[in-house]
């Protein structure tokens, strides 16, 4: 019954994929950059990160997504550049997203605005040899051989984002969409819905708490794909700029325990430990993350200004 159920639910969740197509992520504060190109360089510095997602442990045909990317200001356009690719697997389905970000940037009040295009591609592809049904499980006919069912295939589409993103001193906000074009794939002559738009908000506050040492940053984090939203809450607190622990809720979903820290490198390193509460917690162990980043930061250099007037020469020899 438990491998029926596990069959079943793999095939609601191939459903699923074609309207919320973005994966998963409990580490989100620390990757902007996937869902919003305006983020590109706006913290003025050369970051690069990767992460890596196991879900549902212990649940056949889990997912498991990694994620690397790269981001850094880019003066000579007025802003920042960045790439970022997501490799996602669930079941026989497997994704593969790349895309070029560039994000313009303007002082405004007490902070930097970014604005961002983001352009690239998915590749969306499924082996038909990781098909499963509850009679091929219990020694049945394996539904590969079912000549009604496609062996393999894969579809690559042209994809857009954009984003806005603000980052001040105490705090940052963000709101993004993704895929803007809907982008369709063609199976057998038809045309059917590949991806959905997704819309994005983000925001966290810095509170710097009576003992100098600890920093409190509550963020949040909101995922909406025009039918289904999904909410996270978190809490980090981080000590003496390197070390730090904290707390998410994803609503009906999952709690997050998280720690990690930073080196006097800037080398850092992360780890995420969701508990499921929903009703899939029977069947698998939780999901688990992992994240290593390293930023380096640009110091730029004060132009020194020339003066070639005759007065100021002039001035200059007297001192």
């Amino acid at each position: 019954m438990r491998k029926a159920f596990i069959v079943i639910l793999l095939f609601l969740a191939a459903g699923r994929i074609m309207s919320q197509q973005d994966p998963q992520f409990s580490l989100n504060s620390f990757n902007h950059l996937t869902v919003n190109p305006a983020f590109a360089g706006i913290n003025q510095a050369i970051c690069s990160s990767v992460i890596y997602r196991n879900q549902w442990i212990g649940f056949e045909g889990h997912p498991t997504t990694s994620t690397a990317s790269v981001h850094m200001p880019f003066d000579i356009a007025s802003g920042g550049i960045g790439i970022n690719i997501i490799q996602d697997k669930l079941g026989f389905n497997k994704d593969f997203h790349m895309n070029l970000a560039y994000s313009y940037h303007v002082p405004l009040g007490e902070g930097l605005l970014g604005i961002g295009l983001g352009f690239g591609l998915i590749q969306k592809s499924f082996d038909g040899q990781e098909l499963r049904s509850p009679s091929s499980l219990e020694g049945g006919t394996n539904v590969y051989y079912d000549p009604a069912i496609p062996h393999s295939d894969s579809k690559t589409v042209i994809d857009a984002n954009m984003g806005l993103f603000y980052r001040a001193e105490k705090y940052y906000v963000g709101v993004s969409s993704t895929h803007l074009t809907q982008p369709q794939l063609n199976y057998d002559d038809e045309k059917n819905p590949f991806v959905r738009r997704h819309y994005y908000l983000t925001a966290a506050y810095f509170k710097q708490l009576p003992n100098p040492l600890y920093e409190l940053r509550p963020s949040i984090f909101l995922k909406f794909d025009g039918t289904t939203a999904q909410y996270d809450l978190n809490t980090i607190v981080i000590f003496n700029k390197q070390i730090w622990g904290g707390l998410t809720y994803r609503f009906r979903d999952a709690f997050t325990a998280m720690v990690g820290f930073t080196m006097l490198s800037d080398l850092g390193f992360g780890l995420a430990y969701d508990i499921t509460v929903s009703s899939l917690r029977t069947y698998e162990s939780g999901s688990v993350e992992l994240l290593l980043r390293y930023c380096y930061k640009i110091e730029k250099k004060k132009k020194r200004t020339v003066y070639k007037t005759v007065r100021f020469l002039e001035n200059a020899k007297s001192l």
